[in-house]
């Protein structure tokens, strides 16, 4: 890497902690004044940094805006669907993927099983919030407040006799979604199909969307489902760090 962009990148953490001054910047790069001065108008000229009135400088607008831009050009499915169905030629299941619209969490990708029992759930169709797994992982990481406001106002249909019955016991299943870091749905919404599901992380680790694994129990158990958690959690996690931009450097040519 060129020495001079290396040095450029080095002051961008530094002023993401708060202004700076050119001494600073230089202490921190290890260089003389002058060389952090001239990387620093560099960067102020494209606006990647903000000489303040004060004489420090911190991150300039151009800055936030591509990483805006970035992230609203993020397509998650995109970076998902690779792994997904790498996911269901291991399992051989169904593999979903769901977002959190409003107050609906819908399906936004799907690789069926590779058996003749197929899923009921289409690309585009909500799912029950208050029993399915996307739903639980997508609902448990809104802020508190949103959390219970949403659980209060939501109704709580008897799908099977494992179906969620009221507002406090969902939020208990949230709660325990958030600590663990994965959720089920065992036979909640359909008595026959049991689900396993893991949450896909944006760049400030909130949950972006969900990615499921279903299968009815004539085909596994509950127990033979959930020994693929650490598979699910796996590729929940790889997909996480494409999407955030944080997986390992990729070299030139690979």
């Amino acid at each position: 890497m060129s020495q001079s962009v290396e040095r450029a990148l080095g002051i961008l953490p530094l002023l993401a902690k708060g202004p700076a001054g050119l001494g600073q910047v230089a202490d921190e790069l290890g260089v003389h004044k002058s060389t952090a001065l001239r990387l620093l108008r560099t960067l102020h000229e494209h606006r990647f940094v903000y000489r303040q009135a004060d004489g420090r400088y911190r991150l300039g607008a151009q800055l936030f805006a591509l990483a805006a831009e970035a992230v609203e050009n993020l397509d998650v499915r995109e970076i998902a669907h690779p792994h997904l169905v790498e996911l269901n030629r291991a399992t051989g299941h169904t593999v979903h993927l769901a977002l959190h619209q409003d107050d609906e969490v819908v399906y936004i990708d799907k690789v069926d099983s590779r058996y003749p029992v197929r899923m009921y759930s289409r690309i585009g169709k909500p799912v029950a919030l208050t029993v399915a797994a996307v739903a639980k992982l997508l609902l448990a990481d809104l802020p508190g407040p949103e959390r219970e406001a949403l659980a209060r106002r939501l109704e709580y249909p008897r799908h099977t006799a494992r179906s969620t019955p009221d507002a406090a016991a969902f939020l208990r299943e949230l709660a325990l979604v958030r600590e663990q870091g994965w959720a089920t749905d065992l036979g909640g919404h359909e008595e026959s199909v049991n689900c396993l599901g893991a949450p896909v992380r944006g760049p400030g680790g909130r949950v972006v969307a969900a990615l499921s694994v279903s299968a009815p129990s004539v085909v596994v158990s509950a127990e033979g489902l959930l020994e693929l958690l650490p598979l699910v959690l796996r590729t929940a996690d790889t997909i996480s760090q494409e999407y955030s931009g944080s997986g390992p450097v990729q070299k030139d040519g690979s």
